[in-house]
């Protein structure tokens, strides 16, 4: 394996769970702080922007999918043309 995926992996599965457990960290120890009067507006727009993500994200899916989808049949119809002609 060569150094920069070995290293790679172990940023990934040793950054991760790092990351989140520094985060659970500081949230657990602001529990007491009360939050800021503006959370919810700021909570319902990151909501709204996850929505809109996932809507483009599904498009995108689709769009792939169809794509597949028609070089398949173009792939399919050249191999048999291809039989056909032996």
């Amino acid at each position: 394996m060569e150094p920069g995926v070995f290293l790679t992996a172990i940023a990934i599965f040793l950054g991760i769970p790092a990351v989140t457990i520094i985060t659970l960290a500081r949230l657990r120890s602001r529990r007491g702080a009360p939050l800021p009067g503006d959370v919810p507006e700021r909570l319902e727009e990151l909501e709204r922007g996850v929505q809109d993500l996932r809507q483009q994200l599904e498009e995108a899916q689709e769009r792939l999918d169809f794509t597949e989808r028609l070089l398949s049949r173009a792939r399919d119809a050249r191999r048999i043309e291809g039989e056909r002609a032996e």
